[in-house]
């Protein structure tokens, strides 16, 4: 416990403070569990923030990760690689896209869109760069990406931001029309917020954004940074809606655990930028690109997808059981795949520490939502064990 809290207080004095870390020094890791440097093992219900799709030292990433650092960990963007190529076919063969821009991380692939959509606008008139995003959104915190999330508390200490960006009511189609005119670029959106609280468009606000697509020429920028990739039960969550995205951002577990991100372009941008346009030194890594490819075959397995539906369905089915037994506790259940959101209220957060201390790894979002991103390989036994400490948990009242 002393070298712990050693280690707690080094970590506050060599490390900006922008985190709030929980006092746990993970050893290792295996599967959904963490194990600690005292050996105590934990149930991992987030997975590094969806970032560990497969698990925690999954053998197949590790195997591709080993591999590839052996041939050669980075190289640049003056030579093909192999690895991305390879990762950009996979992504492509299934998706809507047709080529495919890499990032480093997530914020990265969103302003690679937002520049995306500013030059393809002034392909069409030259004030055609206003961009639209909803309220109470999340993507990212580079300057672009931050000026798109429209939540006060990310946004108030870094005013001005990027210009030309305006906001729009999250399902609210009469508000989303009324922020319209041809000087419109594009609309990023999230078809499930996860940040905001697991909170997801519905079909008539989805279908009026369609039309008003076809109506004003702008892209329909799909972020699916936190559902894409198998999260939600499909490759990529826009198959669950009636919407055909022109471009999708991609980042949490694209490289198996490691840091890459992506645009997927459509056709209608596909070749919108041009040599120089946009760059990154270090995307897309070889070593990532390897690992993507590994993590990626994974999900695309036979049966894998709709085994990750059947986990929701089991799931939802045991947390409406207790939502039953403890109605002012549990407020609400939502969510598609393996991204599901909790409404406890005012408990979320005493909930989350009383499961620390029962040794399973929860996380709160919108600061009720007791967010679950699991590792899409959880198992029924390991589903049963978190239903076992959650009904503990609640049922002593808190």
């Amino acid at each position: 416990m002393q070298d712990l809290e050693n280690l707690y207080l080094r970590d506050k004095k060599y490390i900006a403070d922008t985190y709030t870390r929980i006092k746990l020094e993970p050893d290792y890791g295996e599967g959904c569990y963490l194990t600690d440097a005292n050996g105590d093992k934990y149930l991992d219900m987030y997975s590094g923030i969806s970032v560990n799709l497969a698990g925690h030292s999954e053998e197949s990433i590790v195997n591709a990760i080993a591999q590839q650092s052996g041939r050669y960990i980075h190289l640049s963007n003056n030579f093909i690689c192999r690895p991305a190529v390879e990762l950009a076919e996979i992504l492509v063969n299934n998706s809507f896209a047709e080529k495919v821009f890499f990032t480093n991380s997530g914020t990265e692939a969103n302003e690679a869109a937002i520049k995306l959509a500013r030059k393809y606008g002034k392909s069409k008139a030259k004030e055609k760069a206003k961009i639209l995003s909803a309220y109470n959104s999340f993507h990212g915190r580079t300057m672009g990406s931050l000026s798109l999330t429209a939540q006060v508390k990310y946004q108030e200490s870094f005013k001005p931001l990027v210009g030309d960006i305006d906001y729009f009511e999250y399902n609210n189609a009469e508000d989303l029309e009324k922020k319209f005119s041809d000087d419109v670029c594009a609309v990023f959106i999230e078809l499930i917020q996860g940040e905001g609280g697991i909170v997801q468009a519905d079909k008539l606000f989805l279908e009026k954004l369609s039309v008003l697509s076809e109506k004003y020429d702008f892209l329909i920028i799909a972020d699916e940074i936190q559902t894409g990739l198998g999260r939600t039960g499909k490759f990529l969550a826009c198959e669950h809606f009636d919407i055909k995205p022109d471009v999708v951002t991609l980042a949490k577990g694209l490289g198996g655990g490691l840091p890459i991100g992506a645009a997927l372009l459509g056709n209608r941008c596909k070749d919108i930028f041009s040599k120089g346009d946009h760059g990154s030194t270090f995307a897309p890594n070889p070593v990532a690109s390897a690992a993507g490819v590994a993590a990626l075959k994974i999900i695309l397995e036979d049966g894998f997808l709709e085994d990750i539906n059947k986990k929701h369905e089991y799931l939802v089915y045991s947390l409406k059981q207790l939502q039953n037994l403890y109605p002012e506790i549990i407020k609400d259940i939502r969510g598609k795949g393996l991204m599901l959101g909790i409404d406890a209220g005012e408990f979320a957060q005493i909930i989350k520490e009383k499961a620390f201390e029962n040794k399973l790894l929860l996380n709160v979002t919108a600061g009720k939502i007791i967010r679950l991103l699991p590792a899409l390989n959880i198992s029924y036994e390991e589903m049963n064990k978190f239903i076992q400490i959650f009904n503990y948990i609640i049922s002593e009242k808190i």
